[in-house]
C-alpha cells in the first residue's frame, strides 16, 4: 500500500503534467520537528490542519489521505470546513485514482 507523500506525490505529477498553466503547491504542515523549530513555525503563522496541497487558479484546496486508513484529524475536518464556508474548494483524496477523480470534476477546464 502507498504512504500519503507518494499517493501525494503521485497527484501532484499528474496536475502539472495534464494542466501546466495551473499551478499546484503544498503546505508544509506535517512531519517532526524540534520543539524549538514547532515554536517557531507555530509564531510564522503555520496551524495544524491546513490542507495538504493548494490550487490558485481554482482556489481549490485539497487534503490527502492514503487510499485506505486515513483518517482525518479534528483541526482538519475544521479546517476544511471554515474553508467551504467562505466560498473556496475543498477535495479530500483517499489515495491519488479519488484525488484525481475529483479534481477532473473539479476544474473548469483543461488549460
Amino acid at each position: 500500500m502507498k504512504t500519503e507523500h507518494e499517493e501525494q506525490r503521485e497527484l501532484v505529477q499528474w496536475v502539472r503534467q495534464t494542466y501546466p498553466g495551473v499551478r499546484i503547491f503544498a503546505i508544509a504542515n506535517g512531519g517532526q520537528r524540534s520543539r524549538t523549530t514547532g515554536a517557531r513555525l507555530k509564531a510564522e503563522g503555520v496551524s495544524a490542519g491546513v490542507p495538504d496541497l493548494y490550487v490558485p487558479a481554482w482556489n481549490l484546496w485539497i487534503e490527502m489521505k492514503r487510499e485506505t486508513g486515513g483518517v482525518l484529524s479534528a483541526p482538519q475536518r475544521d479546517w476544511l470546513a471554515y474553508l467551504d464556508s467562505i466560498g473556496h474548494g475543498t477535495i479530500l483524496g483517499h489515495g491519488f485514482q479519488d484525488a484525481k477523480e475529483k479534481i477532473m470534476l473539479y476544474a473548469p477546464v483543461k488549460l
